[in-house]
Parts: C-alpha cells; structure tokens; sequence
C-alpha cells in the first residue's frame, strides 16, 4: 500500500548530545573533516548509509545508540571540542575584519542554483558549485554576503543509463524536512512568505528555507506552498525545468521574491541590510526592478533616479560566452508579467521592456534578454577569467556603440575554488605535518601567499607514496559505481566479474567530467578509435580512463555523446581501461579529483569561461592537460602541465578542427604525458612527473583558491560598488537621473568640429620618438558645458586599417569661453613614445563625478572625415 502523506519523525537527542543538532545543521561540516569524522563515529555503517550526511543520520541513528554515546566521556569530549571550535568559526574576527577602509556592511548573493554539498542537491554543474563556493569563501573570510536561491523540490536530475547506454532521468522528490535547511518563521511561529502578484488576479506565494553554510545564511525559496494553485505550487519543481513561461516565474521569484526574502530575513534576525548585491548570471536580473520599485515606493524616487540609485550598488557576473547561453523570453510575456495587471503595478512596463531589448546591430527587437538587463541594472560587471572577460567585451560591445571593444566596462575576476571541500584528506594531512594545521587551514582558505614553498620540502617518496593511495582509492570507488550502474542496466551479478579487473593503481589516470554540451566535446577523445585503442592498451605505457557527465534533459544532441562514450566503454576489449560513470555530481566529484593524474578539458576555444574542474584537480597534485581556454589560458605554464593545441582560425571548418585537435591530443598522451609518467629515475620514482606536482602545488595551488576570488570580488567590485551606493542618495540620485537626461538630449548636438596640429614636428609623415606634438580642438557642445564633458585625445600604433591598438588617453583641457558661434577650443600635449606607424584621434565623452566609467552613457562623439588637418594617422 501507499501512503497518502509522509513526514519525518526526527530522533530526541539526550541532553549531552544536543550540540550535534547545531553541528548538523550548519553546512560547515561539509569541507571541515573534524565535524565529518565525529559524526562518523556516531554509527559508520549508519554514515555510510546516509552517504555522509549528518540529518539523515541523525535521523536513522538508533535510540539505544544515541544512549550509549550519551555516555561514552571520550566522544563527549570530541563533541564538546567540535561544538567549541564552531562556535569560534562563527564568532571571531577573520579577514574582513581585519581590513581598513569602509567596506559593506552586508552583500546579497544571487545565484538560481549553489552546489554546496551533495547532502542539499540543488545544482546542476560548474555555475553552482562555483555559488556554492563563493559562500564557502565568503564565510572562512568573515564577508557578510547572504545568499539567495530557489529550493527545487525535484533539484536537477539523477542520471541512469539504459542497456544500450541511453542517459535516462529520475527526479526524486526532495523534502525539505530531510535536509539540512529551516524555515523561516515570523515571531509569531507562522511561516514567512514572500507574495508576488501574477496576471489575472493570482498569487505566487514561496516560504523561506535557509541554509547555514558557516557563517553564511542561504536563503532559499519554495513554491510548494499550500495556498498556492497548481501551477504556481510547481513553479520551484527543477532546476531549469519547464517552458518559457515556467522560466520566467523562476527568474520572478528569485530576483523580485529574493529581494523580498532579504528584506524578510534582515527584519526578523537583525542581520544588516545588504548595501551591494551581486547577481551571478542573468537569472535573478529581476532583482534591481524589484529594488527600483522599493524607492519609488520609500523614497518617492521616478523610475530614472531609482534606476541610477540602484545600479551604483549592483554587481553582475556574466558566465557564458555564447549568446545561446542566455536566458530570452518573448516582450509580449515579460509585458504580460511585469506591467499593471501582474507583479510591480505602477513601474512603467515599457521603462522595462527597454532594460532587455537587444538593440544593437544584429539583435532580436522582440526578445527580453536576460544578460542584458542585467548589464545595464548594474554599474560593475565582470567574466570569469581574463580571456572571458575580453569575449564578454566583444559579445555585448553593440551595448556600447562607439567604444572600441577593450573599452567596454566589463573587467573578468578569474573563478576559484574552495579547497577545504575540495583538497582530499590525505592530502590535507600532508600539508599539516609539514607546517602544521592552523596554517595549512589558512593556507587553503583564506589564501593570501602567491606561493606555497612548504610544499618544496616534502620528499618525493611522500608525494608519490600520496598519489599512489589517491589513484587506488579511485579505483575502488570506481568499481564499486560501476557495478552498480551495471545493475541497473539489467546485468545479474554472475555476469559483472570483469569489474574487478576495471583500472589499475599504478596506471596513468585521465580523468573527464563535466556537463554535457555540444562545445565541451565530450567524445573528442573517440575521433581516431584505433590510435585511442592503442593508448589504453599500450604494453609498457598504458592509460586508463574516467570519464562522467550529464546532458540537459532536453538536449538528445548530449544524449547521443554521452551513448557514443558509453558503448566504446562497454567494448570487452577495453572497459578495464575506460568506465563511464552515470550520475556526475559533487559527492563522486570529491573523490575523482584527488584519484586522477592527468585532468583533461578539451573545449572549443574560447566557448569555456572558465573551466573550475581543472583546479580542483590540481589542489590534489593532478597535472591538466587542456586546450587554453578559460583559466588555463591565463596560467598554463609548460612546467606543471600541457596545452592541447587549437585550430581556431577563421577557415577551419567544425570537422577539420575536430580531426586536427584531437590528433594533437593522442600525440601529446603518446610522446610526452605518458612517457613521463613511466619514465623512472634512481629509486624507482617519477622524478620529472613528481616535480611537475610538486610546481603545480607550489604555483598553481594560491591562485585556484575561491579565497583569493573573493578578496578580489570585495576589494576591487564590492568595495567600490558600496562606495557609490552610498555616494547616491536620493537627492544625488535625482541629481545624477537629471544630468544624464540632459547629456542624452543634448548629445545629437555635440561633436568634434575641427583639429590641428599647433607645432610641425611631423615632416613628410614622419616625427622622432619622444616629440611632442600640441594639438588644438574645436568642439561643438550643443547646451552642454566642458564640466559635462572630457574631451581626448586617443592614440597609439596603427594596422593597415587605421585602426589604433594599446591606445591611450591625454585630456585636452578648454581654452577661454565659447566663440561666437558656440564652439569650444581645447588644447593639450600628445606625447610621441612609441616607434613605428603611429596615429591618433579625438573624441568628446560625457563626464561627471559619480560616473563609474566613462563608457557609461555609451555616448560618444568622435571627428568625421572632414574634420580638419591632422585627426588620423601621424606617422607611417
């Protein structure tokens, strides 16, 4: 029989092992190995059970266990210290504290998914994880940020495969009551909700389910609210589930409710109001509309000044490099939802219409783009490494016109990763005995040190005795998922002996995990079988093989890459040498990481923004071997690791690059990866394979940490963004709203009338290194005055076009009043530093002292062709 309803009964802890409710509770005992290995000895086998999760064990422990532990002094005293050391954790001054200068006193976190432990599953891949690494980070620094998320009652997605290798979905249902989250109630015990306003009368309402990840809140928010019709119960069913609509509701209730959430949740624990808040991707865009309406609403701010007092204060972190990333819903549903007969009445719906319509060349005028709107809600924005930051740069350039695309006001703050839940335990322990755990904990958490020379004098029997253990322990881990995914494909056990013979401890270990989209190449490696074949199975220098990953349930394109992949593996001839593994996700990621040698991404450059997988694996000692993309890019050196080449020139077409690639793959595994590897030195070890680990911890290790990520994300985004938050009162947003109304009107008035050069120091098209040319302006201003404006001189070398790159600026300061016709003359020094073909020009741009950057407006007025003598090439 059925049951018609569920609920969980939860265990009464005796009096003496009360503080192990607050130590499962707080999500800290994710990446702190004390608290794990405490609740481990409450019952192993129940740990294991519970796939180490402390709720679930909590949940299942035995009464007459618990009354034994209630009494058992020695772990009584391990509990107490473990309650002590949290406490600590969560009290004490760390490095936020410690900083001078006024930084934020809080930062809302916005992201639609945060992978911060297997044990809440609410994340799909890399965009999560790194959300839910960003807490992690945020609280082992002391930065008070609050996060804030949807709770999807299905989460993404369990990945199974059918016999012949068919990805296959499950979504179980997820009770709240049985993960490490609680709702948030008002003093009088009734549950928070936040209410949004749907079209024809409806209400979307959401209860408030927060998450402790350290001293970090995660506020979550639930659909499957009682009060709520049917459609709006599931509107939080799966993580990017459902239809155009259905995404839309998610994107309201995280942007619109999770401001609603913030507010609730300050009101009711006296935690400070958010002064910046930082959405990462497009998904919560919506946030800075319901924040508008907020001081339309408090302060009596138009939609302008509320859009200004808002922006200063707003961060947003584009991830995806491809426009097919983004989130696109049609003008007339957006309309639909947002305008007087649905959510934020009052809020002029065409003012919103124009936040996400993509008019550049090239743009669809009937499309709301989410990317978009949060570009332009928000006055920072940043990609997720160097070279993202420079495609982000030219992908939204049309929204700055004008600017050449190095100027467009969009910088990068290259991802990290947090390695206390990443670093596996041995590896951290070996870290300890050499500079002890305090400092290792420091080390791996707050960061700081660009380098790690402790590592330098660890032996090399350790490093390698290390590795060794790492790679068997993946073995076994390995075996025992591939038997039971062969299982469930409908194998019997008499027919699965083969899978105690799958991988072997002292072979060269690649590992491939990730999602599943077309431009990651998940079967790049399958293009040439035969010489694959012959890898795996090479006589005196073998390599075996972990691949996992899921495709979106929608994508059949991913499903057939992912069968591909499978049916290879299955081949009896080399599934002992190559396994996929269904089900990819953090708790089969933690193990995988530290297990492999080698770590493989082989993306279609530059597709990748960042590609986090890699330096998890590298904080365990793992070499990558990878394509320069994404944060390989910006930090392969040849010492601790390989780059894979490309073929990206604009001739080559998708197949041809294919070929060439994967070519250069098989010959860098056969000439160089393997042989060093095998290649023994006295004492039998890998000497030069060892001390790429070892350079690849002494180099690497600083730079992959979300520690450094966040100090970066506070002092040069967060920091600067509540500077100008607070800059921006009413009355200076007002102020600021009136001004930009002004230059806007004006600037089909302004441009550059005339330039010449004052001193002849070209001849014939040539001038001497270190000269100085004088140029003088003539501007036209329309009703502007020069304090509206700068006026600039641009200049550096020049191509065959004309064009000039590494440019740079001088200001050009005004000379006396207007003329009689309203002209205004500038003047100033060009300094002639750099050899070869030279050239310059001028441009008039708006200027005023709240303006973040000078490509704000996205206003520019640069000279014609007819300008006057000298504006254009000086010098060939």
């Amino acid at each position: 029989m059925k049951a018609i309803r569920r609920f969980t009964v939860r265990p009464v802890l005796p009096e003496p092992l009360r503080p192990l409710s607050d130590l499962a509770r707080n999500l800290r005992w994710s990446w702190h190995t004390e608290t794990r290995d405490l609740f481990q000895a409450v019952d192993p086998d129940g740990w294991q059970a519970a796939e180490g999760d402390p709720v679930r064990l909590l949940g299942s422990v035995s009464a007459g266990r618990l009354a034994e532990l209630a009494q058992d002094r020695r772990f009584l005293r391990r509990l107490s210290a473990a309650a002590d050391d949290l406490q600590d954790y969560l009290g004490g001054s760390r490095w936020y504290q410690a900083q001078t200068g006024e930084l934020p006193a809080a930062v809302a976190y916005f992201s639609p998914e945060f992978g911060v432990t297997a044990a809440l599953p609410q994340y799909s891949g890399g965009l999560g994880i790194l959300a839910g690494d960003h807490l992690k980070a945020a609280s082992d620094l002391g930065v008070p940020l609050v996060g804030v998320g949807l709770l999807y009652r299905h989460g993404y997605f369990r990945q199974s495969l059918s016999r012949d290798g068919w990805q296959q979905e499950q979504y179980p249902i997820l009770d709240p009551n049985e993960l490490p989250v609680s709702l948030l109630r008002e003093a009088d015990g009734v549950p928070s909700q936040v209410v949004l306003a749907l079209p024809g009368g409806r209400s979307l309402r959401a209860h408030i389910w927060v998450a402790h990840v350290g001293r970090v809140p995660l506020l979550m928010l639930d659909s499957d609210v009682e009060e709520n019709g049917a459609g709006e119960r599931d509107v939080t069913d799966r993580l990017y589930g459902g239809g155009s609509e259905h995404r839309l509701l998610q994107e309201m209730l995280l942007g619109i409710g999770g401001v609603r959430a913030v507010r609730t949740y300050c009101r009711l624990t006296g935690h400070p109001d958010p002064e910046v808040f930082h959405t990462n991707e497009g998904h919560a865009g919506f946030l800075g509309l319901e924040r508008i309406r907020e001081l339309s609403v408090g302060e009596g701010l138009d939609f302008d000044a509320g859009l200004e007092a808002v922006r200063a204060g707003t961060v947003f972190t584009t991830h995806t490099p491809v426009p097919a990333g983004i989130d696109r819903f049609d003008r007339e549903l957006v309309a639909h939802h947002l305008g007087d007969e649905g959510e934020l009445p009052g809020v002029d719906v065409e003012r919103i219409l124009q936040l996400g319509m993509e008019t550049y060349p090239g743009g669809e005028p009937n499309l709301f783009n989410m990317a978009v709107m949060g570009l332009r809600l928000a006055q920072r924005a940043n990609g997720v490494s160097t070279l993202h930051g420079a495609v982000s740069r030219e992908m939204f350039a049309g929204l700055w016109p004008g600017f050449d695309p190095d100027e467009v006001p969009i910088t990068s703050v290259t991802n990290g990763v947090h390695a206390p839940t990443w670093v596996a335990p041995e590896v951290f322990r070996l870290g300890a005995r050499q500079i002890g755990v305090g400092r290792t904990e420091d080390a791996l958490s707050v960061g700081g040190s660009e380098r790690w020379d402790a590592v330098a004098e660890i032996a090399d029997t350790e490093i390698w005795d290390l590795r060794r253990v790492l790679r068997e322990q993946l073995v076994h881990e390995v075996r025992s998922r591939l038997r039971a995914s062969w299982r469930h494909r409908g194998a019997s056990e008499a027919e699965l002996g083969w899978v105690d013979g799958v991988l072997d401890p002292d072979v060269l270990t690649i590992g491939f995990a990730r999602r599943v989209p077309s431009y990651k190449r998940l079967t790049l490696m399958l293009r040439d079988r035969d010489r694959l074949m012959e890898l795996l199975l090479h006589p005196t220098r073998p390599i075996q093989i972990v691949v996992a990953g899921k495709a979106h349930p929608a994508d059949d394109g991913g499903k057939r890459l992912v069968q591909e992949l499978v049916r290879f593996a299955d081949d009896p001839r080399v599934r002992h040498r190559i396994v996929f593994l269904p089900d990819y996700g953090m708790a089969m990621a933690e193990r995988l990481y530290p297990g492999c040698d080698v770590w493989l991404n082989n993306p279609l450059r530059p597709l990748e923004a960042c590609g986090t997988s890699g330096m998890k694996a590298a904080l365990n000692g793992c070499l990558n071997l990878s394509v320069l993309d994404g944060w390989w890019d910006e930090w392969f050196e040849p010492d601790f690791g390989w780059a894979i080449p490309t073929a990206d020139g604009a001739g080559t077409e998708e197949d041809r690059r294919d070929d060439l690639e994967s070519a250069a793959l098989y010959e860098l595994i056969e000439e160089r990866v393997a042989p060093r590897f095998y290649d023994r030195g006295h004492g039998g070890l890998p000497d030069r394979w060892i001390e790429m680990v070892r350079r690849t911890l002494v180099t690497l290790g600083p730079k992959v940490l979300a520690g450094r990520m966040v100090r970066e994300y506070v002092e040069r985004l967060y920091a600067p963004a509540a500077h100008a938050h607070r800059a921006l009162d009413p009355n200076t947003a007002r102020e600021l709203a009136e001004w930009k109304g002004r230059v806007r009107a004006a600037w089909p008035y302004v441009g550059v009338d005339h330039v010449e050069a004052l001193a002849a120091t070209a001849v014939n098209g040539t001038a001497e290194l270190g000269s100085t040319l004088s140029l003088r302006v003539r501007a036209a201003l329309g009703n502007l005055q020069p304090d509206d404006v700068e006026v600039q001189a641009v200049s550096g070398r020049v191509d065959t076009q004309d064009r000039i790159a590494d440019a740079q600026t001088y200001p050009l300061k005004p000379v006396g009043g207007p003329d009689s016709e309203g002209r205004w003359v500038y003047e100033g020094p060009l300094a002639l530093d750099r050899t070869g073909p030279y050239g310059y020009t001028v441009r008039i741009l708006p200027s005023h002292r709240l303006l973040a950057t000078s490509a704000d407006l996205g206003l520019v007025a640069l000279p014609t062709e007819a300008t006057g003598e000298g504006a254009g090439v000086l010098m060939r």
